[in-house]
């Protein structure tokens, strides 16, 4: 399993998707939302896991998507996406 994070860093316009534990960028996009589908697609390539969004300008995790076959630890039903 592979998880993902989208982070923007302080003045950057771009948002990365960054492997977790990766050294740096495994791609880059212009909007949150672009960067979001390629890290679910990288992370459904590599057996699922969980891709983690965090707030602009380097901030902590706002939300966090489960990409089958992945086990989601809560039983609660995502409702977001």
């Amino acid at each position: 399993m592979a998880n993902y994070h989208i982070t923007q860093k302080k003045g950057q316009k771009d948002w990365n998707v960054q492997k977790e534990g990766g050294q740096r960028a495994s791609a880059k996009a212009s909007t949150q939302r672009e960067a979001e589908k390629i890290a679910k697609q990288f992370s459904k390539n590599n057996g699922g896991g969980e891709v983690r969004i965090h707030k602009p300008n380097g901030g902590p995790i706002r939300d966090s998507d489960t990409v089958k076959p992945g086990n989601d630890p809560r039983s609660i039903k995502d409702t977001k996406h």
